[in-house]
C-alpha cells in the first residue's frame, strides 16, 4: 500500500481531501486496479495488482509569486497530474513532492526526446524550469522541518508548499518548451523539409522508394511522417441545419465529420432515419465541394447506442448479427459520397456492454472487413476514445487504450492491421464525464506522441472543451446503475470561458498540427444545441445554438488559415 500526505491550501482542506480522478498508474502509463480512500491529511492507495505503480490525482495549481514573495502567481488551473512509480513502504509520500518529481522528469524526457537542450539558458521557459529544479531540492531539504514546526506523518507544511511551487513551475515551462517544440516542428512540417528529410533517410537504409506523398516510417523513428499539412474540419450535427453553418464550415473546415450516431441513424430497431444526415452530406459534395468523414459506425456509449440495443447485451451472437447488419447498411448507402470512415470507437472502454477481450477484437475486426469490402477505396481509421485510459482503473472487463490499439494495428489481429489507415484519437477536456479531465499541454502532446509509436497516421478526431464551467456530476453508465463521485471537469489557466475555450483551441490545434503525422484534426461539434446541451459535451460548440459565432470558431479559421499559409498560427506571446 501507499499513502500520501496531504497538507492545507488555499484550494484544499486537507480534512476533507477529494480525490477526483484518482486511479493508479502502473509500468507504461498503464492504468491498473486499486481501492484510494482518503483520512485527514493522507491519501491511502491500495493496488489490486503485482506492479509497482503511481498515483494520478487532480489538483488546483497556481503558480508561485513572481517576485518571490509571499502570495500566488498566475492560475495554470485544475489538472490531472501524477507521480512516478513509487516502491510500496509503511511510511507515507508527501504527495506534492512526488507529483513535482514526476513532472520534472517528464519535462527532462521530452527535452531529450525533442531535442530542446540547445536552448538558450535565458529562454524564459528554460529560466523557469530550473527555477523548478532549485525549489524541489529546497523542498527535498525541508521535508522534516527544522524541528520547531508541527509535522504531519513526518512533513511539514513547508516543504508541501515548496513542492506545490515547483510543481507549478515545471507544469508551465512544460508548457512553453512544448509550445517551442511545435513552432519548430510546424515549420519543418509546413516547409516540407520534414518529409523530404525522411524520404532521404529511408532511402539510405532501403533500396526501395515509397510511393510519392506516401506516409514514410523511418525504421527506429518511432512515427511516421507525412507529405502534407493536416487537414481540419468539424463535426456537424444531423438535427442542426442552418444558413450560418454552412457558412460558418465553409470560412474554417477542409473537411466535414458526419456523426453517423447508431441512436439517430436506427432510433426503432428496422426502422433507418436518413433524412437529416442526407441533406448535410448532398450540401457537402455539392455545394461545398468538401471531403465527408463518416461515424463512427459504432460507438457504445450512452448518448450513440439506441436504447433497444441493450436488450441483447447478454446475447453476443444477436449483437454481432445487429451490428453486421447496421455497419453494411449505413456504408451501402454513404459509400459513394464519403472519403473516410471512422468505423468503430472506444469499444475498449466496455461499460455500457459487458463483453470479452476476444469479442471486442471480434468486433473490431469484424466492423473494418465489412466497411472495407463494401468501400475499397476509402479510408479506415478506428478511433480510441478516453485516450489516457483511467476507465481500466475502474473496469476490469475493459482494454487500456493504447493495448487496445497495440493489438489491432501491431499483433495484427489476423491481418486486421493492413486494413487500418489511421488510428483516431478522442481528445476532449473540461466535461464532467469519464475520459474528460483536464490536462497540461505537455501531458496533450506527450499523449499524442506515445500513439505515434503505433507508426500509424493520428486522426484527431474529435477535439474539444467547453465554453462555460460545468457542475461535476455523478456518472451514470446506465439506467438504474450506481452512480460514481462527482466527476470534477477542471479547467486550464481560467474557469471555462467564450475567451479561454478559443484560447486553448488554438494552443491545442497548433500542437498537434505540428505533429508530422497527424493527419487530421477535427472540433467535436461545430453548434450548441438548446441550453447549450450537445451530444459531446455542454456549450462544446464553435457556436451558440441560435446561430451566433464563439471566439472559437474565429480562431479556428485563424488557425487553419495561418497554417494554409506556412505561418505560426499564435502570437510570439503564448
Amino acid at each position: 500500500m501507499q499513502s500520501f500526505v496531504v497538507f492545507d491550501t488555499e484550494e484544499i482542506d486537507a480534512r476533507h481531501f477529494p480525490p477526483r480522478h484518482a486511479y493508479l498508474v502502473g509500468p507504461d502509463e498503464t492504468p491498473v486496479q486499486g481501492e484510494i480512500v482518503f483520512r485527514e491529511g493522507v491519501v491511502d492507495a491500495t493496488k489490486f495488482v503485482q506492479a509497482t505503480v503511481g498515483l494520478c490525482v487532480q489538483m488546483a495549481v497556481r503558480l508561485p509569486s513572481s517576485n518571490g514573495g509571499e502570495g500566488q502567481g498566475a492560475d495554470l488551473g485544475v489538472l490531472c497530474v501524477q507521480t512516478c512509480l513509487l516502491p510500496d513502504r509503511t511510511q507515507p509520500y508527501l504527495l506534492t513532492i512526488e507529483l513535482a518529481r514526476r513532472q520534472i522528469m517528464m519535462v527532462l524526457n521530452k527535452m531529450e526526446d525533442w531535442g530542446l537542450f540547445d536552448l538558450s539558458a535565458q529562454t524564459p521557459s528554460f529560466e523557469q524550469f530550473e527555477r523548478a529544479r532549485q525549489m524541489f531540492t529546497r523542498a527535498l531539504v525541508a521535508q522534516k522541518g527544522d524541528g520547531h514546526e508541527p509535522t504531519r506523518e513526518g512533513y511539514c507544511a513547508k516543504a508541501d508548499a515548496l513542492a506545490g511551487d515547483a510543481l507549478a513551475l515545471s507544469l508551465s515551462a512544460g508548457e512553453g518548451l512544448t509550445l517551442i517544440n511545435a513552432e519548430r516542428q510546424l515549420k519543418q512540417r509546413l516547409s516540407g523539409a520534414g518529409y523530404e528529410a525522411a524520404v532521404t533517410h529511408l532511402a539510405r537504409l532501403t533500396p526501395e522508394r515509397p510511393p510519392a506523398g506516401a506516409p514514410i516510417v523511418v525504421p527506429g523513428a518511432g512515427h511516421c511522417v507525412l507529405s502534407e499539412a493536416p487537414a481540419i474540419g468539424c463535426a456537424v450535427s444531423p438535427v442542426q441545419f442552418t444558413e450560418a453553418q454552412q457558412k460558418a464550415v465553409l470560412a474554417t473546415c477542409d473537411f466535414v465529420t458526419m456523426p453517423m450516431r447508431w441512436i439517430d441513424m436506427e432510433p426503432t430497431e428496422g426502422r433507418y432515419n436518413f433524412g437529416a444526415t442526407d441533406r448535410w452530406i448532398e450540401w457537402a459534395i455539392r455545394t461545398a465541394k468538401l471531403p465527408v468523414v463518416g461515424g463512427p459506425l459504432v460507438d457504445f456509449r450512452p448518448q450513440c447506442a439506441p436504447d433497444w440495443l441493450f436488450i441483447w447485451e447478454n446475447d453476443y451472437e444477436t449483437l454481432r448479427d445487429l451490428v453486421y447488419e447496421h455497419v453494411q447498411a449505413v456504408v451501402t448507402r454513404y459509400r459513394r459520397t464519403v472519403s473516410r470512415w471512422t468505423v468503430a470507437s472506444g469499444l475498449h472502454v466496455n461499460t455500457n456492454f459487458k463483453i470479452s477481450f476476444e469479442q471486442i477484437i471480434d468486433l473490431t475486426k469484424m466492423c473494418v472487413q465489412i466497411v472495407r469490402r463494401l468501400h475499397p477505396a476509402a479510408k479506415v481509421v478506428l478511433e480510441v476514445a478516453q485516450p489516457w485510459g483511467e476507465y481500466h482503473a475502474l473496469n476490469r472487463r475493459s482494454i487500456p487504450p493504447f493495448v487496445y490499439a497495440e493489438a489491432v494495428v501491431q499483433v495484427g489481429a489476423a491481418s486486421l492491421a493492413s486494413h487500418v489507415d489511421a488510428i483516431g484519437l478522442r481528445m476532449q477536456m473540461g466535461n464532467a464525464e469519464p475520459g474528460n479531465a483536464t490536462r497540461d499541454l505537455m501531458a496533450f502532446s506527450a499523449a499524442l506522441d506515445r500513439y505515434a509509436n503505433l507508426e500509424k497516421p493520428i486522426a484527431i478526431t474529435a477535439l474539444g472543451a467547453p465554453s462555460s464551467m460545468i457542475t461535476p456530476k455523478p456518472y451514470r453508465p446506465r439506467a438504474g446503475a450506481e452512480p460514481t463521485d462527482p466527476y470534477e471537469p477542471g479547467f486550464w489557466r481560467q474557469p471555462w470561458s467564450e475567451a479561454q475555450q478559443a484560447e486553448w483551441l488554438a494552443q491545442v490545434m497548433t500542437i498537434a498540427a505540428s505533429k508530422p503525422y497527424v493527419q487530421s484534426i477535427c472540433w467535436q461539434e461545430l453548434s450548441d444545441g438548446p441550453g447549450g446541451l450537445g451530444p459531446e459535451m455542454p456549450t462544446g460548440g464553435l457556436m451558440h445554438a441560435g446561430g451566433v459565432a464563439k471566439p472559437s470558431l474565429v480562431r479556428l479559421a485563424q488557425v487553419r488559415k495561418a497554417i494554409k499559409e506556412g505561418r505560426w498560427p499564435l502570437n510570439p506571446a503564448s
